[in-house]
């Protein structure tokens, strides 16, 4: 079993008077943080202080760049090219840098949000646009463990292995994305979790994956985040196991 691993959590989601998850608790419990930019959720309030958040927790600040949907929380489907999927991220990742240079604290990585992380998955071509553009800015580009990892590895990013210990897999190895999350077992999340470390996740048909991952997420919209980030953490300190940013676990390994 893995003893080193990044657990990361997207958040920063609320928007105006709307208020999603509980981010003053999950920061806290977590290495890393993807914050939303602004258009699918988080608006400009909600950045400055998900950046004072991971400030205050030492938590690896990550830009958290989504599809301009705020009405379906940039979970649906849209067709971008490569070059417009990049410019998507880069043009997102400035807005939270605006607020994380103002508060001395940096950006350490991009992850795309939910359709746009999907066309990565489906499109070699827009996954390599968008790492190409975060390793130009010097970050880590955060992508699904497995081919699309490794394709985006090779061309000479510097990336961040990521696995789901909150969302299902299917049988070809691909996340399966919930329009609108439900409360998850938080035990069940956390077995999944240490399963990840020992290097497999079971799919919904019940054949088992290898997985390689250096991160992984939770969602901070999931109703009881908290519960699952707890019980995962709770698991990595029984079975001796650290967490760290993702630099520090790209840096153990090597990468």
């Amino acid at each position: 079993m893995k003893k080193l691993i990044d657990l990361n959590a997207d958040a920063g989601e609320s928007l105006g008077r709307w208020t999603l998850g509980h981010d003053e608790q999950l920061l806290p419990m977590v290495s890393s943080v993807n914050v939303a930019c602004g258009w699918h959720a988080g608006d400009p309030a909600t950045m400055r202080r998900s950046v004072e958040l991971a400030r205050t927790g030492e938590t690896a600040l990550g830009a958290h760049p989504g599809l301009p949907d705020l009405a379906g929380f940039g979970r649906r489907s849209m067709a971008l090219s490569p070059q417009e999927a990049a410019d998507t991220c880069v043009y997102q990742y400035g807005a939270l840098q605006a607020f994380a240079e103002g508060a001395g604290v940096p950006v350490r990585h991009v992850k795309a949000h939910g359709a746009l992380y999907g066309l990565s998955l489906r499109e070699p071509g827009v996954a390599a646009a968008i790492a190409d553009a975060v390793t130009e800015r010097g970050m880590i580009t955060v992508l699904l463990a497995g081919p699309t990892a490794d394709r985006a590895q090779a061309r000479g990013a510097r990336v961040a292995r990521e696995a789901f210990a909150d969302l299902e897999y299917d049988d070809d190895g691909a996340i399966i994305i919930e329009p609108a999350p439900e409360p998850k077992d938080p035990q069940a999340c956390a077995d999944k979790a240490l399963g990840i470390l020992r290097g497999s996740v079971r799919s919904t048909g019940g054949k088992e994956i290898a997985v390689e991952a250096d991160t992984i997420c939770i969602h901070g919209d999931r109703p009881n985040a908290v519960e699952v980030a707890g019980a995962i953490t709770r698991a990595f300190a029984e079975e001796g196991v650290r967490m760290a940013p993702m630099a520090e676990v790209l840096a153990a390994r090597g990468a």
